[in-house]
């Protein structure tokens, strides 16, 4: 056996020779970020060994000693660094990962205050009782009235949002967001699916989500000065993996064919039994299921923007890690989902971050070729989020950088660009590459990721419009929904194809509805029958089930 002690918290754990660092990690408690789940190709679990240390490690596919052993600090990553000896690890301090930007608002919507939670005062035993419907969940001393709320948390795959609500007045007291912590492990569904099913793996994103949401629920009641016992209703706002995830329910079942949810919402389950914070006898409410993969954040954005009640015909699209999709038409209301993958989030790209200060956030190129870009904070400029890297994209490929097929302008098609975009174009490791700063560039790989994720979201749209008999020229509306979706610029979505050049002046950004929607059900409990009524009636488009799905998909690569 050997241990490793990580630093600068001093947290040490004995292992097994051959054991990968984030292994140990893992082990120790020490979280480490692997949104690829210690494949080796994300490259952000990377830590900082130095002098005698490097002699007890060993590369996966090279020899230990071939390691450098000078006493300068040399970074691994943890995933592919196996351990054969005592030794240290330094985390490197993430300085910005408390500065992570979550959009928490939405587009507002407006409803009668009838909450499921409810209290009563009896004024001759001088108690408060507190009623969920008709169940009676705990008596409080004294008229304890005043102090009426609940919580609405939205479970993103990256992101968590939560929202302290007066159910008195429908006023959002206070809101807070964080990283979800399971995206450290693994970055998108598919990924914790696979990681859920590891020994412990359920019981560790569980614990991780659990954990995050208690801290967020404490913050907000201290900054509304009140207990957070006093909180006797949760609404869970998430896609269906993450529902099942943040109840500890496995989500093996979204794995396979037919990708049956073994939740499908529109229920209660005890918060104690999940470990949250709140009041002994309180609840947790998670709205319902649309199917395994449209989810009920999806329920929720339904009831934010009012789709379900417009007249015509509305596209709502949630562009992030899991493209969701809802066509209405005159209150009838279809549903797809696709794959994008972790580009959106700046995953898997080789400058990628996310929203964090100093993200670069926009960018434009001008006639003569001169870059201007915008970075969370006006920082100085540390790496690319999913919006810079659309933005980033799509202007060089108006600007002739990058050909409508993705590759890199050739040598001799280069020669027609402006010498300030021409100079930018550099090669990296021998591949072409195009230098948005000094330090920060776009590889030939990068522009690969947003193909895939743009052709994923574009071929949904193309097949959902299809499969209902419309041309992109007869709708009358495209909302874009989530965190992400909100910091793009329609200009952006258009010149890339991620959207149909027939919505240019229809495309409205109405931010995180998941959230917005989750207020509502938690202000209204009769719009919850309202929802699981309409959610049964919502027809499900399974791309799978296209034959000609990879063909439409290959044509929505292009730009």
């Amino acid at each position: 056996m050997v241990t490793v002690r990580f630093l600068p918290e001093h947290q040490s754990v004995t292992v097994t020779p051959g054991t990968t660092l984030l292994e140990a990690a893992r082990q120790a408690g020490v979280l480490l970020e692997s949104p690829c789940n210690g494949i080796g190709t994300c490259g952000k679990c990377r830590v900082l060994l130095a002098g005698e240390s490097l002699r007890h490690i060993s590369l996966r596919g090279a020899d230990p000693v071939s390691l450098p052993t000078k006493d300068e600090h040399v970074a691994l990553l943890s995933c592919q660094a196996e351990v054969h000896g005592d030794l240290s690890v330094e985390i490197p301090v993430d300085k910005q990962r408390d500065l992570l930007q979550v959009l928490s608002h939405g587009q507002a919507v407006t409803v009668e205050r009838a909450p499921c939670i409810r209290k009563l005062y009896v004024e001759e035993q001088q108690v408060t009782n507190v009623f969920a419907g008709d169940l009676l969940l705990a008596t409080e001393a004294g008229d304890t009235r005043s102090c009426h709320v609940g919580l609405v948390v939205d479970i993103g795959t990256t992101t968590l949002v939560a929202a302290l609500v007066d159910l008195a007045s429908g006023r959002e007291i206070a809101t807070a967001s964080a990283l979800n912590p399971q995206s450290r492990q693994a970055q998108d569904v598919l990924s914790r699916i696979h990681f859920a099913a590891q020994e412990n793996g359920l019981q560790s994103l569980h614990a991780d989500l659990t954990g995050e949401i208690n801290r967020l629920a404490a913050e907000l009641a201290q900054q509304a000065g009140l207990d957070s016992r006093r909180i006797y209703e949760v609404v869970y706002s998430g896609n269906t993996c993450m529902l099942h995830l943040a109840t500890g329910t496995s989500p093996a079942a979204l794995g396979r064919y037919p990708y049956t949810p073994v939740i499908r919402g529109g229920n209660h389950v005890a918060a104690a039994g999940q470990g949250l914070a709140i009041a002994a006898s309180g609840l947790i409410y998670l709205p319902p299921v649309i199917s395994g993969y449209v989810g009920a954040d999806l329920t929720a954005g339904i009831l934010a923007t009012g789709i379900h009640r417009r007249r015509g015909i509305t596209l709502l699209v949630d562009i992030g890690t899991n493209g969701e999709m809802i066509l209405a038409r005159d209150g009838e209301l279809r549903a797809t989902s696709t794959a994008a993958g972790p580009a959106f989030e700046g995953m898997n790209i080789s400058c990628g971050m996310r929203a964090c200060r100093g993200a670069v956030e926009s960018f434009a190129v001008a006639a003569d070729g001169s870059m201007h870009l915008g970075t969370i904070g006006n920082a100085t400029a540390t790496g690319i989020c999913g919006s810079g890297l659309l933005d980033v994209v799509s202007e060089l490929v108006a600007h002739g950088v990058i050909s409508g097929n993705g590759r890199f302008a050739a040598t001799d098609n280069a020669a027609q660009l402006p010498a300030a975009l021409k100079e930018k174009l550099v090669l990296r490791e021998g591949k072409p590459a195009f230098a948005v700063t000094d330090d920060i560039f776009l590889s030939q790989k990068d522009v690969r990721q947003v193909q895939l994720a743009k052709g994923a979201i574009r071929a949904g749209i193309e097949f959902l419009l299809q499969d209902s008999g419309i041309t992109a020229e007869q709708v009358d509306q495209v909302l874009i929904a989530g965190a992400f979706g909100y910091h793009l610029r329609e200009q952006s979505l258009l010149k890339l194809g991620l959207l149909p050049r027939a919505f240019a002046g229809k495309i409205e950004f109405v931010g995180n509805t998941s959230k917005a929607g989750g207020c509502a059900l938690l202000l209204n409990q009769d719009l919850r029958d309202e929802m699981a009524a309409l959610v049964t009636a919502i027809e499900v488009i399974e791309l799978a089930n296209f034959p000609d799905f990879d063909r439409v998909f290959v044509k929505c690569l292009g730009f």
